[in-house]
């Protein structure tokens, strides 16, 4: 069994949500990769560096803002590493992690709500991306884990907030 780090105190279904957010956001970037490389993934053709470009760095962004999830549940989201210049080993204000974490949650349920709507409208089918039924059905499989995302983000955002502003209840003498 994968033994999953985090700071003392953090609830365990929130470690293991935190863990799990870059693991729902990877299919669909492998598939983007994919993509690139021209496999037949998709049934659209390649139109040049820029968009291939534009592909694999939207990749990159989406797993790197996913793996942020993490400083939710680990120290490096309560203190600032070390190493980084002029703030390393201060505090990370509370609202510094949640409010980000809830405007991108938010961002990600728009997001999320208007591609599936597009999808079951049936948008993008004639000479887009779902033209072939294996095609179709890789994508579904691909993305489908992202729906998970904003609920997870949020979920974890907030019991990050509760365990940093939890009042301490004073000790009988």
């Amino acid at each position: 069994m994968m033994k999953v780090i985090a700071l003392p105190g953090v609830p365990r279904w929130a470690v293991v949500a935190a863990h799990a957010v870059p693991w729902l956001t990877l299919p669909s970037g492998v598939w983007r990769v994919a993509l690139v490389a021209g496999l037949p993934v998709a049934a659209v053709e390649q139109r040049g560096a820029a968009e291939a470009a534009y592909i694999l760095m939207l990749s990159v962004v989406s797993e790197g803002l996913a793996l942020l999830t993490l400083g939710l549940v680990r120290g490096w989201g309560e203190i600032v590493p070390a190493w980084v210049p002029g703030l390393g080993g201060r505090r990370v204000p509370t609202l510094a992690a949640v409010v980000p974490a809830l405007l991108g949650a938010a961002g990600l349920f728009a997001i999320g709500g208007w591609a599936f709507y597009a999808q079951f409208a049936g948008l993008g089918r004639e000479g887009g991306v779902t033209d072939g039924a294996a095609q179709h059905v890789l994508l579904v499989v691909c993305y489908v884990p992202l729906i998970a995302w904003p609920p997870l983000l949020t979920a974890v955002a907030l019991a990050y907030h509760r365990r940093r502003t939890a009042r301490t209840s004073p000790v009988a003498a």
